[in-house]
């Protein structure tokens, strides 16, 4: 394995490559763009590159379902750290070009709902046409493909091509979401602001199954922060679910948590436990009085004395 590769969403000029080098160990990594997240995700099952740092939620459409399912399949990864990166769109087009000029648009799926409003009132019989990555759009708009690409205006300089308009969102303080994954392996030790990612599919479809699911989370006291059904590809009506809990795999309430959904589900893919980005313990929310680690202890020290006798 490459220990000092890191993959990420490319070409160059994509936001994601702007959030891998926010982390301090980028500095010294090779970064090494990749066509498109399973190309990432692959490039670590490979050992190609040791971590791969790729798009799996947004604020406006919540999660990225190429991320989400190729994470739910093929052999296993892990999540080793998340990054949020403020996201703002320009529309990048070649020197010379008016907003009158253009009939064809690209950008990443992901772009799209961030900008329809705008698209709507500005360029309402443009061509939307979908392109592995934002700065992929601003490379085919540099080639003549399309006449304009929404990308990070920092991707101007790197393809040729010009700002004709910035600051574009449908939604103010919008924020894309960014995880460090690589090859499973011990989680790192509980910070106090933690977020745990799994997998789970359903068993027998029945009513209440996916209630059931739930109150695992819910009696234990484990705020869910993401849930989103993923079809499985076996038919339909079959799914699974996409679950990013608050606290760590090593906390009671949600290692607790997770045995019971083994219990009960046919399959359950651990993601990772990985520090909330910018989160600080002493924001997290006081947990609900009877989940924490010590009555977790307690009331299995009350047990024990019962089983052996003891009052």
């Amino acid at each position: 394995m490459s220990a000092t590769r890191y993959a990420y969403l490319g070409p160059e000029g994509t936001f994601t490559e702007v959030a891998l080098r926010t982390l301090p160990e980028a500095a010294t990594r090779e970064l090494v763009p990749m066509v498109s997240v399973p190309a990432a995700l692959d490039a670590v099952r490979s050992g190609a590159a040791a971590a791969a740092l790729v798009p799996i939620e947004n604020s406006v459409e919540g999660g990225i379902t190429a991320t989400l399912d190729e994470l739910a399949t093929g052999e296993p990864l892990m999540i080793y750290r998340e990054v949020l990166l403020s996201i703002s769109f320009a529309l990048l087009v070649r020197p010379g070009t008016a907003l009158s000029d253009i009939k064809s648009v690209t950008a990443h799926p992901a772009a799209q709902p961030q900008v329809r409003n705008w698209l709507a009132a500005h360029l309402p019989d443009a061509v939307w046409e979908s392109a592995a990555s934002n700065a992929d759009g601003a490379r085919l708009v540099r080639d003549g493909r399309y006449d304009a690409a929404f990308a990070g205006e920092f991707a101007a300089a790197t393809y040729g091509l010009e700002p004709l308009v910035t600051e574009i969102h449908d939604a103010e303080n919008a924020q894309t979401r960014f995880v460090l994954v690589g090859r499973p392996a011990r989680p790192a030790a509980p910070t106090g602001a933690d977020k745990t990612s799994v997998v789970i599919w359903l068993g027998e479809d029945q009513p209440g199954a996916l209630l059931e699911l739930l109150q695992e989370f819910a009696v234990r006291g484990v705020n869910l922060m993401l849930i989103q059904s993923r079809p499985t590809g076996a038919g339909i009506g079959n799914y699974c679910f996409a679950v990013d809990a608050e606290g760590h795999i090593a906390d009671r309430r949600v290692g607790e948590a997770l045995m019971g959904l083994k219990r009960i589900c046919p399959n359950v893919r651990f993601l990772g436990s990985y520090p909330r980005a910018g989160v600080e313990p002493e924001d997290v929310r006081p947990l609900r009085p009877g989940t924490s680690d010590a009555e977790f202890t307690d009331a299995s020290d009350w047990l024990a004395r019962n089983l052996d006798g003891r009052v």
